[in-house]
């Protein structure tokens, strides 16, 4: 029987103040197996660390028990730790006893007393664990970045400076996402495009970045560091080679000025053959299956004009949909957000009033580039309003549609405040009905400090907008004076949740990542692993994982690219031995193991037809163990016999 060490620690106060961690140290010395028992404040400390090691020598131990705070936190460091003293690494157990007892429980006696039994389950399983060696693989030094908004462009460039090559995907014609309809970025007021330009420029034309615009994930295979990646690239029906960026083919289209423009949300009209804005990366046309006439009916008047228009020929309408094969060592999810629809709150009138606007249409008729060429006019008459009004948190902190902040909301309707007076005249009128003005980033409090008395604040939120005589009209309670007033104004500006994007679902399943309850990409830890998922090699950054600013999205990206070069860096990575297997012996080859794999890491060998494993694949997830009718799938260290010895030692 192989000699154990029990390590208590007390946490601080985390765990000693609600569990009599002496006791508990004490009791394990009488356990089965155990030779040596003490307690620490810090065991995750040096100087802890030090004592587990010279404990390991002195007594010659064989496994490890630690009884301390989540596996989630620290079971890396006392792996190593282990490691160092001389012990296989996974012949160590945490038992916790802080999340699940002393943090869960407020009698001190019980909680002890469930302390004690969870480090005599840890010990049983100990004296069974197996000492287990790592295999190892391969990692091909490329990556791929999914989504061209800021956050893929700064990941992209990040990791291509870095010398690594990068792959990055983005579904639209154009890089640049929600940024590049922007004017103005807060609080510094700088023009969006003149931030953003640049770096589209410099992923267009850096020489390890191969941008594949207009494409989606079809696919991914395979595990960290050699991930196999099919992607879907949609037909522009333009030799980009050729396409020079003139737009003469936009000009001739017969569906000039005939299509909705999604960029302006439909504010506008655009061609069949279109770019998407002007400073569009690649600067190159594409043209729109579902309102082009020639690829709808096959037949354009008496030919494509926009085929005669183009002097260098660019017009392709024989191009195919491809799909391209990568292989790459690591993965950047970047896709972004979505806003909460409008219309899903009938009572702001969105979906009724052409006069009730979101924060990112007004983007777009302030910006220079948009519908009105700058133009602040109400789409009802193209008039310039004289009062404009913005509705705060449309959507968020609501448990019926989001109950998160959306984080960006208050410091746009600031800037808004500064741009429209600045379009509108020092004597229009700006309302703000808010919940509470959140300006939590740096100089956030100072730039609305600058723009408080620029408006008319009400804290309250608006019961209905609707349209009285000649203009909208609105009821709100302001909770700061105590009254019910009637705000009367010519455009309305809805200020919306971020949401997760429509298509997550589909990512998080080709990606096979998790999502927490409110739909974003969730992250390994909040706080340790941020930008880490569950699967490993796969790295988030940006409003996919949470909503931010663009601060915060650009540091998150930074954060992610440099994760993922640590993988990248590698000639070879160790894949955990904590994996299934199978017992060649009993395998009735029924493939049932194979079917519930959510990790494709199970195959049937058509030649024996016994069940096989890939170890660089498999999670340790255990679905195939629960599965198995004849009992022949096994986790390493985590066998039926051990669990059952578990439970009846807790018993």
């Amino acid at each position: 029987m192989k000699k154990l060490g029990v390590f208590v620690c007390h946490c601080g106060i985390n765990i000693s103040s609600m569990v009599d961690v002496e006791d508990v140290a004490e009791y394990a010395k009488g356990l089965d197996g155990v030779e040596f028992s003490t307690d620490y404040k810090y065991m995750c400390s040096d100087v802890g660390a030090t004592l587990i090691k010279e404990s390991i020598k002195e007594h010659d131990l064989g496994g490890v028990v630690v009884a301390c705070c989540s596996p989630r936190m620290h079971e890396h460091t006392f792996r190593k730790v282990t490691k160092d003293g001389g012990v296989n690494a996974y012949n160590l157990e945490i038992a916790n006893i802080r999340e699940q007892c002393s943090w869960a429980h407020d009698n001190k006696v019980r909680a002890t007393e469930k302390a004690k039994a969870l480090v005599r389950a840890a010990a049983i399983k100990a004296l069974m664990d197996e000492s287990l060696e790592s295999s190892r693989t391969k990692v091909t030094p490329e990556a791929l970045v999914v989504g061209g908004g800021i956050a893929g462009i700064q990941a992209a460039l990040d990791l291509a400076d870095t010398g690594y090559r990068v792959h990055l995907v983005e579904k639209e014609p154009s890089i640049g996402g929600k940024m590049s309809q922007l004017d103005k970025t807060f609080p510094t007021l700088d023009c969006s495009s003149c931030i953003l330009t640049p770096k589209m420029m410099e992923v267009y034309n850096h020489p390890r970045i191969d941008l594949l615009t207009y494409s989606e994930i079809e696919s991914v295979e395979g595990s960290i560091g050699n991930y196999n990646v099919k992607v879907r690239k949609k037909p522009r029906y333009i030799d980009t080679d050729k396409c020079t960026g003139c737009t003469d083919c936009v000009s001739a289209c017969r569906m000039k000025d005939r299509v909705d423009n999604e960029f302006n949300f439909n504010m506008n009209k655009r061609s069949a053959v279109y770019m998407t804005f002007p400073q569009a990366i690649p600067l190159k046309t594409t043209i729109d299956p579902d309102s082009c006439l020639y690829l709808r009916f096959g037949k354009c008047g008496d030919g494509p004009l926009c085929v005669e228009a183009c002097e260098v020929g660019a017009i392709d309408f024989d191009q195919k949909e491809e799909i391209l094969e990568l292989n790459v060592g690591s993965i950047i999810v970047a896709t972004g957000y979505d806003l909460v629809d409008g219309a899903a709150l009938y009572e702001y009138g969105y979906d009724n009033y052409r006069d009730v606007i979101t924060t990112l249409e007004l983007e777009r008729l302030i910006s220079s580039s948009g519908p009105t060429a700058g133009k602040v006019l109400c789409p009802s008459n193209g008039e310039a309003p004289k009062s404009v009004t913005f509705i705060l948190c449309v959507g968020s902190r609501d448990e019926t549609q989001c109950s998160w902040c959306c984080r960006i909301g208050c410091m746009s309707a600031l800037k808004h405040v500064y741009l429209l007076k600045e379009k509108l005249g020092k004597d229009s009128e700006i309302n703000i009905c808010y919940t509470d003005i959140r300006s939590f980033g740096k100089g956030y409090e100072e730039f609305y400090g600058r723009i408080r008395k620029e408006a008319n604040f009400f804290r309250g939120r608006p019961s209905e907008v609707r349209m009285k005589g000649d203009g909208l009209k609105m009821d709100v309670f302001d909770t700061t004076t105590g009254k019910l007033l009637e705000i009367a104004t010519d455009m309305v500006v809805l200020v919306p949740a971020l949401v997760p994007r429509t298509d997550s679902d589909t990512i998080a399943r080709a990606l096979n990542i998790s999502r927490s309850g409110d739909g974003f990409f969730l992250e390994a830890h909040p706080k340790l692993r941020p930008m880490d998922t569950f699967t490993n090699g796969i790295f988030i950054a940006g409003c996919c994982q949470a909503p931010k600013d663009i601060q915060d999205t650009v540091a998150q990206a930074s954060g992610a690219a440099a994760r993922a070069s640590v993988i990248l860096s590698k000639d070879e990575l160790e894949n955990d031995p904590l994996v299934a297997a199978v017992d060649p012996d009993i395998c009735a080859g029924c493939g049932i193991c194979v079917e519930v794999c959510p990790y494709k890491a199970r195959t049937l060998n058509d030649w024996t037809k016994i069940a096989e494993v890939d170890e660089a694949l498999c999670e340790g997830c255990g679905a195939c163990v629960i599965a198995c009718p004849s009992n022949a799938s096994i986790h390493r260290n985590f066998t039926k016999q051990q669990i059952m010895q578990m439970v009846d030692n807790i018993l």
